[in-house]
């Protein structure tokens, strides 16, 4: 048997630094085991405790999505930039810059910066252009890129709410013609999004006031409740970001949707109601397959650049 040694693992003893390492290991399992038991308790009590929501038949009440990451993985800008790039409106180094913006997002959630790189990117892509172009090209993009990131646990909860009777709006700083496909196309009531200036039909590559995003949310749907003649109190709203926390605090049934770190930490300080549909154990419980890792956050951004290689 000694000539077999060689495939049998040697014993070695274990050093101090090895056997703190192990012990580390061992508190860091139990730790995160224990935290995920606790988390999944409180979940689940939450959703116990939850009376009947909507309530069918409440017309003074809607629900606000917010779009990217919550009602559609990743950030509906660089998917939009995707096709327009398909059609030649911009060349390879456009290009590469919608991917970076698009990893960025993907790793790091919603950057006030980024997001605001990314509009200028896309205003400057589409100046010069006509609106109804866009919105037919919209339509394309969306089934060629966007249908199938529709997460179906949000979807669902969109769902609920027209099924009890009640209006259901996107709230997203994307361009409002994006948004408005998209509203369209899941069976929406409209969408609030950012507006580009257009004179004639034809884009100016300029905004009207500024970026859908943070507070400007809270007052577009404060606004768009008083002209519907809704009860804020009973109206719900989800999203992914701590951005939006303003227009989560404006209703009575704030969700936080794929939350964004700060997000679920003022979710869980102030008691409102979190869904998540990235992750294995909550994918399992709703029937969503799961993420793939760190490697399927780049994918978007791979497949963006391999269009440009399959062209060549």
């Amino acid at each position: 048997m000694a000539a077999l040694g060689w495939i049998t693992p040697r014993r070695r003893s274990a050093t101090a630094r090895s056997v703190l390492a192990g012990e580390a290991a061992a508190e860091a399992a139990r730790k995160t085991a224990q935290e995920s038991a606790a988390e999944s308790a409180l979940e689940g009590a939450q959703e116990s405790a939850e009376p009947d929501f909507p309530v069918v038949g409440d017309v003074q009440a809607a629900a606000f999505f917010d779009l990217d990451n919550t009602v559609m993985q990743g950030a509906s800008l660089f998917h939009f930039g995707r096709g327009l790039y398909k059609r030649r409106f911009f060349q390879k180094r456009e290009l590469a810059r919608f991917a970076w913006q698009q990893v960025w997002f993907r790793l790091a959630g919603e950057d006030a910066e980024h997001m605001q790189d990314a509009r200028d990117s896309a205003l400057s892509i589409v100046k010069g252009h006509r609106v109804s172009e866009l919105m037919t090209i919209g339509e394309e993009i969306y089934d060629e890129y966007m249908a199938e990131r529709i997460w179906p646990g949000t979807r669902a909860l969109a769902q609920a709410h027209l099924d009890a009777g009640q209006k259901v709006w996107l709230v997203t700083a994307a361009p409002v013609e994006a948004a408005t496909i998209i509203a369209r196309r899941l069976g929406l009531t409209g969408a609030l999004g950012t507006v580009a200036e257009s004179v004639g039909g034809v884009y100016t590559g300029k905004l009207v006031g500024e970026p859908l995003h943070g507070p400007a949310k809270a007052e577009a749907v404060r606004a768009l409740a008083a002209a519907e003649g809704l009860e804020l109190d009973r109206c719900a709203a989800y999203s992914d970001s701590a951005n939006d926390i303003p227009m989560l605090s404006l209703v009575g049934h704030p969700y936080a949707v794929n939350p964004d770190g700060r997000l679920r930490k003022h979710a869980r300080e102030h008691g409102w109601r979190l869904r998540d549909y990235r992750t294995g154990r909550k994918a399992a419980k709703i029937g969503v397959p799961a993420a793939a890792g760190v490697g399927a956050l780049a994918g978007g951004a791979a497949a963006a650049i391999a269009l440009h290689r399959r062209r060549r």
